[in-house]
């Protein structure tokens, strides 16, 4: 990253993750270029062990300029980036992180960088990914939402078996009212297993509590048509919103095919009603819109729209989920076993005011011992720890064994498990951020250094900077 190009990256996070920009701004120097400064600039600041991708956007701003956008890269300029990304992954980057999502776009509004790369750069940032001890991919594309395009499948083959390392991929959704989706998905292990590959898929074993709002950037905003409607000024956006023809549009963009996974968002009768800021809002917090939607005499989507009207936009809205039924669940449990897929895609991190990913571990856990026992407890740990230190090739973690590293968690069976969400403000720039509390947690060990006890962080920063090669192993793929 360039200096000149901080600004532009801020923004682009920002809008892609969900991240505060003010906290961006204020929490991090930004004073690195390179890669191997990026990762020396962390060195002994971590509570925790943390590896990092090189991102393809990043990498085709700084070679490129504002031509990443749009561009294709010269042959010369194809030269640079797989140049700097050889150095990236010798100072002990473990891969490339690539998007083609439809979803992700930069503050300007515009597709990011990595979207307009085409398969050819793709598959030889894929082979330079070969060419290292310990490396990984990761990418998405638009598929992942729902089910693979053909195209997209081939894709995922010819880069993780030009590279001969594995790809993952996030997040696999398991709804048993879309009983095709996990067979079409996980086809793509198939497919890549042929070609001398490996394609992991991601997914969650909780159901993750998600704030949204008609006011402020969340994923009703990447329903197909709803963002342009959804980024005007409050003014206007409240104007179309109470138009019944623009609703009635979005209402059929949101339920067709293209949607994709967010078709399960569109259902806004099941929506209860959080924090409200107007007296004529009064009372219907923790309410159901269709329980209001039938007393009001109105469809669910204009009484919804009608609710945050009177609040500028503000209300909080918790979109019940549609998936939590015995069916997909089994359908869950089923598709946990399978080995090409891993436990994973909590986006913590990101999203940090929209949704709460970051307790599925504990969550999970408390559910395996006291809930619905899908899975026993050692299987639990094990694809929480075990399963993704092998996908990632880590040496000597993942297990406890004499001479490994001494990364441990000590719980307590009967109490482990997550707190409600709740939204706090305490990242720079008072920007919030959901939080849950780990319940049941005695204590925590980073390379035998306590980190935490009984939720209280020590201060202690033993957390290791994980380099390719030097802490990873190169993972076969067949």
């Amino acid at each position: 990253m360039r200096a000149e190009d901080a600004d532009y990256t801020r923004r682009m996070m920002s809008k892609v993750e969900g991240m505060s920009l003010v906290a961006l701004e204020e929490g991090a120097p930004w004073s690195w270029e390179s890669f191997g400064e990026y990762l020396d600039a962390l060195e002994g600041r971590i509570a925790v062990n943390a590896g990092f991708m090189v991102g393809h956007c990043a990498l085709r701003r700084y070679v490129m300029g504002a031509e990443a956008i749009g561009g294709q890269p010269s042959g010369e300029q194809l030269d640079t980036m797989l140049r700097l990304f050889h150095e990236a992954m010798d100072a002990g980057a473990w891969g490339l992180s690539t998007t083609q999502s439809t979803t992700h776009s930069d503050g300007d509004g515009k597709p990011v960088a990595s979207r307009h790369a085409l398969p050819a750069e793709l598959v030889a940032l894929s082979k330079a990914v070969g060419e290292h001890e310990g490396t990984q991919i990761e990418a998405i594309v638009a598929g992942c939402l729902d089910q693979f395009s053909d195209a997209e499948i081939e894709l995922f083959v010819e880069m993780s078996a030009a590279a001969g390392r594995p790809l993952n991929w996030n997040v696999l959704t398991i709804d048993a009212a879309v009983p095709e989706r996990v067979p079409r998905q996980l086809f793509a292990g198939e497919q890549a297993r042929k070609a001398g590959g490996r394609i992991v898929a991601l997914t969650m074993p909780i159901l993750t509590p998600m704030n949204m709002s008609l006011g402020t950037f969340c994923a009703l905003n990447l329903i197909p048509g709803w963002g342009p409607i959804l980024g005007l000024p409050v003014p206007e956006r409240i104007e179309k919103l109470r138009d019944p023809d623009v609703r009635a549009g979005m209402l059929e963009r949101a339920r067709s095919k293209e949607a994709g996974v967010f078709r399960r968002l569109a259902n806004f009768g099941r929506y209860v009603i959080g924090d409200t800021y107007s007296e004529a809002n009064h009372g219907l917090s923790g309410r159901v819109v269709r329980d209001i939607a039938e007393e009001r005499g109105q469809d669910p989507f204009q009484c919804l729209v009608e609710i945050c009207a009177a609040d500028q936009l503000r209300t909080v809205l918790w979109p019940m989920p549609s998936d939590n039924d015995p069916a997909s669940w089994a359908l869950r449990a089923e598709t946990w076993q399978h080995e090409d897929v891993l436990l994973g895609g909590s986006d913590a991190g990101a999203h940090l005011d929209r949704m709460c990913g970051a307790p599925y571990t504990t969550r999970f856990l408390g559910d395996c011992l006291r809930g619905r026992k899908l899975a026993t407890l050692e299987q639990a740990v094990k694809m929480l720890t075990d399963d993704p230190a092998r996908l990632f090739g880590l040496r000597e973690r993942g297990q406890i064994r004499e001479g490994w590293h001494a990364d441990l968690v000590l719980f307590d069976p009967e109490r482990i498990g997550a707190g409600t969400a709740t939204l706090v403000h305490d990242l720079p720039g008072d920007s919030p951020r959901l939080d849950s509390k780990a319940l049941g947690v005695r204590a925590v060990w980073v390379n035998g250094v306590e980190a935490i006890r009984d939720d209280a962080v020590s201060g202690a920063v033993p957390g290791k900077v994980l380099r390719s090669g030097r802490d990873t192993r190169t993972v076969s793929t067949r």
